[in-house]
Formats: C-alpha cells, sequence, structure tokens
C-alpha cells in the first residue's frame, strides 16, 4: 500500500469515514479540553493570592483582582481572606483533577469506540470488494490492517486527543504566567519550546521510519502466523519448525526494535527538560530575590511561577509524546485509511435481491476475459450455452480457463467483451447478486468452520436460525445423514477447525448439503473431487448422481470419470471450446479428450 501522505490530509480523510453521532463526540470531548483548560486558568490563578496571604498578608491587595473582590465583599482586613482563598483554592484543585479525569475517560472510551467502528467499516468493505482485489491481495495485510493497524489508529486518535487538550492547557498556562510576570514567563517559555521544537525536528524522520517498519513487520508477523499454522501438517512433516520460527523471529524483533525506539523517542525528552525546569527556577528565584523587598516579597510570585512550571513542562511532555505517537503510527494511520477508501457498491446499502432463477438457459456470448489490460486472454471467444436442468462436465488441461470460466458463470469475474446471459439478459449491475441467490458453489477444498454439523451444512446463517430439519433433508441427499446421525452428538457435534475430524468424502458430502440447503438450483462443482481417492469419489458422485434432476449442474473434473454421466461434455484449450459432446462421443472424435482420459484411467 503506498503511505506517502501528509498527516493533515490523512486526518482529514479520516474523519470522512466517522458517522455524525463520532463527531459530535468529538466536538464535545473538545469542548471538555477548553473547561479542563479554563479550570487550570482558576487554579493556577489562585495559588498567588493564597500564598501571599500566607507569607505577606499586608501586600495582598496590592493584586488589583484580589483588591476588587475584598472590595465587593466586605473584608476589613487581609488576615480574614485566609480561610476563603484556602477553600477556593482547594476547590480550584479539586475541581481541574475531576475535569481532567473526566476528559481522559471521555477521550480514552471514543477513541477506541472509534476504532471498533472503524474496524468493523474496514472488514465489512473488504468483504464487499470485487472477486479479483480478493485474488490480487494477501490477506496477511488485510487481517493486519483490521487488527494491529486499527490498534495502532486508536492509539494515533488517542493521542490526538491528548495532544489537542496538553495545547489547549499550554495555552492558556502560558497566558497566566505572562500576565503574571511576562518577561520570566517569556524566557522559560522559550526555552522550553525551543528545546522540543529543536527534538522534534531531529527525531522527526527517524519517527517515520519506524512507522513504515512496524506497518511492515506487522504484516510479515501475520504471515508467518498463518503460513506455519495452515500448513502445519508439512511444517511437522518436514521438520520445518525452526524455518518458520526463525521468520517469525526476524519480523517480531524488527517489529519490536522499532517500537521501543519510538517508545524512547516519545518519553526521554522529559528528563531533560525536568532538569533544565529545575535550572531555571534556581535561576528565577535568585532573580526574584535581588528584586526589592527580597525573598519574602517575591516568594508568593515564585511560587506560582514554579507551579505554572510544574504544570507546563507535563503539558509540554504529554504534547511531545502525543505527536511523537502519532508520527510513530503515521503509516498504519495511512493504510487503515486506505482500507476505509475501499468503495462499498450500491447495492450494499439494499436488501438482499430475491433469487434470480434459471428458466430456460444460461450463455456465454462470445465471451473473451484476462486478468490484466497486458495480460493472456484466458477466456477467448467462449461460446456456451447451459440449459436448464442439464448436467455439464467442463474438462481441459492445466491452465485452459476452466475455473476462470466457472468464476464468470458465478458472476465473480465480469467479462473483458461479450456477455454472461441468463433467460437472454446479461449478469450485470444488481441482477449478479440475485443470479449469486440462485447459484451454490462446491470447490475442491471445502471451508468448514469450528463449529457443529448443523452449523457447516447451514453455512452464515446465525445458530438460532438454523432450520434442522431443513440441515436433516439436506444431508440425506447428501449421503452424510447416517454417519452424521450415528454420532453420540448427531448435527450438534463439532468438526474441529477446518474439520480436521472428517475424512475428504465427509468434508466433500457437507459442502453438497451446503449447497442444498441453500435451495440453489444450479450447482456448481469445481473438481470437488479430485483430492479424494477413487473409492471415495465414486461414493460422492454416486451422492451428487442421486440428486434431484431438476437442478442444473456444471461440474469440472481432472478425472474424466467424474463426468462420465453428464449430459454433455465441454472441452475447453486456451480458453475456447474444442470439442462437445457426450463422454461416448468425445471418445470417439476428439482425440484430445482420448488422450485426456487415458491420462486419468
Amino acid at each position: 500500500m503506498t503511505t506517502n501522505h501528509g498527516l493533515i490530509d490523512l486526518l482529514g480523510r479520516f474523519r470522512r469515514h466517522l458517522s455524525r453521532r463520532r463527531r459530535r463526540q468529538f466536538v464535545m470531548v473538545f469542548g471538555l479540553m477548553v473547561i479542563s483548560a479554563l479550570t487550570e486558568v482558576i487554579s493556577l490563578g489562585a495559588v498567588l493570592p493564597f500564598i501571599a496571604v500566607l507569607v505577606a498578608p499586608q501586600r495582598v491587595l496590592s493584586y488589583p483582582m484580589v483588591a476588587r473582590l475584598v472590595h465587593a465583599w466586605g473584608v476589613d482586613s487581609p488576615g480574614q481572606l485566609l480561610l476563603p482563598l484556602t477553600v477556593a483554592f482547594v476547590l480550584a484543585a479539586v475541581l481541574a483533577g475531576v475535569i481532567r479525569m473526566l476528559l481522559l475517560f471521555a477521550s480514552t472510551r471514543l477513541a477506541y469506540a472509534t476504532g471498533a467502528d472503524i474496524s468493523l467499516d474496514i472488514y465489512r468493505r473488504t468483504l464487499y470488494q470485487p472477486y479479483p482485489v480478493h485474488v490480487a491481495r494477501n490477506s496477511s495485510e488485510v487481517i493486519s490492517g483490521i487488527t494491529n493497524k486499527v490498534y495502532d489508529t486508536i492509539t494515533a486518535l488517542n493521542q490526538l486527543l491528548l495532544l489537542c487538550s496538553s495545547t489547549l492547557t499550554l495555552v492558556t498556562i502560558t497566558a497566566v504566567l505572562l500576565w503574571i510576570d511576562p518577561l520570566v514567563a517569556a524566557v522559560a517559555i522559550v526555552a522550553f519550546g525551543a528545546s522540543y521544537g529543536a527534538i522534534t525536528w531531529v527525531y522527526r524522520r527517524r519517527l517515520y521510519r519506524n512507522s513504515q517498519c512496524v506497518a511492515h513487520e506487522q504484516t510479515q508477523v501475520v504471515k508467518a502466523l498463518q503460513e506455519g499454522l495452515g500448513g502445519i501438517r508439512d511444517v511437522l512433516l518436514e521438520g520445518m519448525q525452526e524455518v518458520y520460527s526463525g521468520i517469525y523471529s526476524r519480523a517480531d524483533h524488527a517489529l519490536r526494535r522499532a517500537g521501543s525506539s519510538s517508545g524512547f523517542i516519545a518519553g526521554s525528552p522529559r528528563y531533560a527538560m525536568e532538569s533544565l525546569g529545575l535550572v531555571l527556577i534556581a535561576l528565577l528565584a535568585y532573580g526574584l530575590s535581588r528584586r526589592g523587598g527580597g525573598a519574602a516579597t517575591a516568594l508568593p510570585l515564585l511560587g506560582t511561577l514554579a507551579l505554572g512550571a510544574q504544570r507546563l513542562l507535563p503539558a509540554l511532555q504529554q504534547a511531545y509524546g502525543a505527536w511523537a505517537s502519532i508520527a510513530g503510527n503515521r503509516t498504519s494511520l495511512a493504510q487503515v485509511t486506505q482500507l476505509l477508501d475501499q468503495p462499498l457498491p450500491p447495492e450494499a446499502s439494499l436488501p438482499a435481491p430475491a433469487p434470480l432463477p434459471l428458466r430456460h438457459s444460461a450463455r456465454f456470448d462470445a465471451v473473451r476475459f484476462r486478468y490484466s489490460a497486458d495480460g493472456p486472454w484466458v477466456i477467448d471467444g467462449l461460446n456456451l450455452t447451459i440449459e436448464r436442468g442439464r448436467r455439464v462436465g467442463v474438462v481441459g488441461s492445466t491452465g485452459s480457463g476452466k475455473s476462470t470460466a466457472l468464476d464468470l458463470l458465478m458472476g465473480l469475474l465480469t467479462p473483458t467483451e461479450g456477455e454472461v446471459l441468463v433467460d437472454g439478459a446479461p449478469i450485470t449491475g444488481s441482477r449478479i447478486r440475485a443470479w449469486q441467490r440462485t447459484i451454490a458453489h462446491v470447490p475442491q477444498s471445502i471451508y468448514l468452520c469450528d463449529g457443529t454439523v448443523a452449523e457447516n451444512i447451514a453455512f452464515g446463517v446465525p445458530p438460532e436460525a438454523v432450520d434442522l430439519e431443513r440441515v436433516r433433508s439436506a444431508a440425506h441427499q447428501a449421503q452424510i445423514a447416517d454417519f452424521v446421525e450415528s454420532r453420540p452428538q448427531g448435527y450438534h457435534a463439532l468438526v474441529g477447525e477446518r474439520g480436521i475430524r472428517l475424512s475428504g468424502g465427509q468434508r466433500q458430502r457437507i459442502g453438497i448439503a451446503r449447497a442444498l440447503y441453500k435451495q440453489a438450483s444450479v450447482l456448481v462443482f469445481d473438481e470437488a473431487t479430485s483430492a479424494l481417492d477413487n473409492a471415495t469419489e465414486r461414493s460422492v458422485m454416486d451422492a451428487i448422481d442421486a440428486l434431484n434432476r431438476d437442478l442444473t449442474m456444471v461440474l469440472i473434473a481432472h478425472r474424466l470419470s467424474t463426468v462420465q454421466s453428464c449430459d454433455i461434455i465441454i472441452e475447453l484449450e486456451q480458453g475456447r471450446v474444442v470439442a462437445r459432446g457426450t463422454y461416448e462421443e468425445l471418445l470417439q472424435s476428439s482425440p484430445s479428450f482420448h488422450r485426456l482420459a487415458k491420462a486419468t484411467v
């Protein structure tokens, strides 16, 4: 994925994917930030008169604001202000703390809620992408984007809110300090600001490189896990445990190093700035003590400025740390934004259409297809009619275009030229989804979830909505019912991850039962028996042959015995029909079919 985008541009694109509700909540949190900043002003403003009353009561009336309040309250002596100012200072400090805690709760909650929204949005948009997009992309990249990179984005959002809050706090504290003593405040602000500015400038490129490394290695870690665990049988047989452990280790170590580097860059300036702050306070104390009135007179001002610096430094560090975290997650934010930018088809927001029944025939009309503009033609001028209720076999050598032709028939691919017609009308737009609801696909490798037999037959249906009678009926037609019902838990027995507790033939029968549960009228078998031994294949084919003759079936086969009972067999070569007829007719008339039959005996 490309990630060369400015941060402001990324945030603008990201904002467009937020719901109105989330946008309102962000505005409300920003309002809470403003209130928090004002409470900081109040608590800091209460320090000066409070310390002055404690140290030099007679000088407290020299502050205009305090003098006006004293006059309004009818207070006779400065000593009478001690209790009210103590109460005011305590209340201001408690209020500031409560508001800060409330802000932390609201901003963290909002960041994680937004993360849940975008994670679901990415997953949904990904599922709606056309089949060629899924074929071209690496699933590890998508899984990493939905999990790890969305988490990084949540972190970046949380830090963005913290950056806004810290910036507002900095502005208000700076304003109060400038009001108290412009010269001293300006020196402190310039010293701290210049230091953090220099650090930011020095580390900005390193943080961006770290963000690229983290985003890349997160995908590699997921890829290593998927490949190692997905091919565990071969890993065990070939003794490849150390190979995959090494792949995982290299990716994970690089990921951790980049993360720790960004963490150090974000946190390390704090200690240097604390030392600088202590030096400035010491110099400030010395300078103020040299003014007229001595140290006692300077103490209220010094205490206020010291407290201001104590608030200023954490706010500066928070703002810098937030920026460093956002910069460190910039690439993940860019990749998440790209996943959010995936277009949704218009029908995504519409209810599922009614199935489009096959009444007469499906037809390929001069169909040509290639996967890229400069790629070879995989299907080249295909003309083929599949009549309702017929059983059509499709054979050919590897690379002849058999599976691509089925993908075109099922609407997973769109013809580059020509049309696929159902009852004379092209399969385009909203008709694609309606047509797909009529079709059931039984592939060579049946995907089984780690659930019950019933849940796998009624695949995609929520467990509470599964129709058990319909499941039993489909299982009987697929000739798997006797096996299932002989087990103690019957249809509620677990099949194990990817059906590991079932044999190959049992998995294929469950795939057939799944197609029948869907009540599809067109069944497509894509080399559904090629991975089975001859005896198991024969028993599965018996189950297929016994299905209702009203069903339209298209079977791609590696072994020609699989299509022997088909009404018509189509032989493809280089995307073209080179022969058609019954099994016996092709054996007599097609030399290539005859060679294929001998090769698969």
